[in-house]
């Protein structure tokens, strides 16, 4: 799933520029509404997934057509007025799916922006593996609306273009493994309406909450320091969300997602401590084990551990590796053996 990261943003002064209003996708546009156009266009690429975020000052209609063989899932981030794709009404946070080599027709009658991933069917299976009803392609061969849950869909809204804000001005530092987290990331904050709307899942018995947390200790401890997003758990045991969240629930009282935000923190609190000030920020410890909300982040982390990252920055560790240094740079100088 990994690949190369690139992401991109440039300013729009015409309908134009919309033609690759999904990176990869050939749309046609055409503007609707009075006045001078004014947009931005942004891609986050990695590998043969992309994420694009555009918004446009005027109303237009778009058309993709037929010969795009990826499967689209999009976003309506926010809209003045009217937005429908194909019969469907749509308001903001609801999702939309564009099955692979289908023509779509969107129409947006005022200012607006969305959000679209573009990925390849084949992918579906690892990507939804703890969902089965998700993790077969053939569940994603119809076109569909999905409304929005307020508190999933909205939160994801604000949070789609801060990863692009976040990783355009980080891209250089996050390896194959980060890269692939924020991917799950942008997946999982595009889909989540998707997720939340599915019937509870009753297929078989639910699994010792304490050997499935084991299950996902043995798995983190595999993966070190690198960020690992819920998905990437749950498609590795092959188990829903909602399974997942009873057994963590019943373990540690907590949800999995508050469970790994805290093992984070955790990772970062050591790197912290154990590093030079002039030569490392909070902000690239931050990005580099998947946080891009610095507030937020800096909440959760005083939180936790009653001071905040800056203040834990070449802290004690640190400065006892300098002493020791320092000594025996000392003894090297005048000529004993440390041995």
């Amino acid at each position: 799933m990994s690949g190369h990261l690139a992401v991109n943003t440039s300013s729009l002064d015409s309908f134009e520029g919309l033609h690759n209003a999904i990176r990869g996708s050939h749309v046609e546009v055409t503007q609707l509404g009075r006045g001078k156009f004014r947009g931005s266009l942004s891609h986050v690429g990695i590998g043969d997934f992309s994420l694009s975020i555009g918004s446009f000052s005027v109303g237009v209609r778009t058309q993709r057509v037929s010969t795009d063989d990826k499967l689209v899932i999009g976003m309506l981030l926010n809209a003045d007025d009217r937005v429908t794709h194909w019969s469907f009404d749509m308001r903001p946070a609801d999702v939309l799916i564009m099955p692979p080599s289908t023509e779509h027709d969107g129409i947006f009658h005022g200012a607006s922006a969305y959000a679209a991933i573009r990925l390849d069917l084949a992918e579906v299976p690892s990507l939804f593996k703890g969902e089965p009803r998700l993790s077969d392609p053939a569940a994603w061969l119809n076109k569909n609306v999905y409304q929005a849950d307020p508190s999933i869909g909205m939160a994801a809204t604000r949070r789609l273009p801060l990863i692009i804000s976040r990783l355009a001005r980080q891209q250089t530092a996050l390896s194959d493994t980060v890269a692939d987290f924020w991917k799950r990331s942008i997946i999982d904050a595009v889909t989540g309406t998707i997720v939340q709307s599915l019937p509870p899942d009753t297929r078989g018995l639910l699994p010792s909450a304490t050997q499935l947390v084991g299950k996902v200790d043995d798995y983190l401890e595999a993966a070190g320091l690198r960020p690992v997003h819920v998905s990437e758990i749950c498609a590795h045991l092959n188990v829903s969300r909602r399974t997942l969240h009873r057994a963590f629930c019943e373990v540690f009282g907590l949800g999995p997602i508050s469970f790994l935000r805290h093992k984070r923190l955790c990772a970062i609190h050591s790197v912290l401590r154990e590093s030079d000030p002039a030569t490392v920020t909070v902000a690239q410890v931050a990005i580099r084990h998947g946080f891009i909300e610095l507030g937020r982040f800096a909440h959760y982390y005083h939180s936790l551990f009653g001071e905040y990252p800056s203040e834990t920055l070449g802290g004690r560790g640190f400065r006892a590796r300098k002493e020791i240094d320092q000594d025996l740079s000392e003894a090297a100088r005048i000529g004993i053996n440390t041995n």
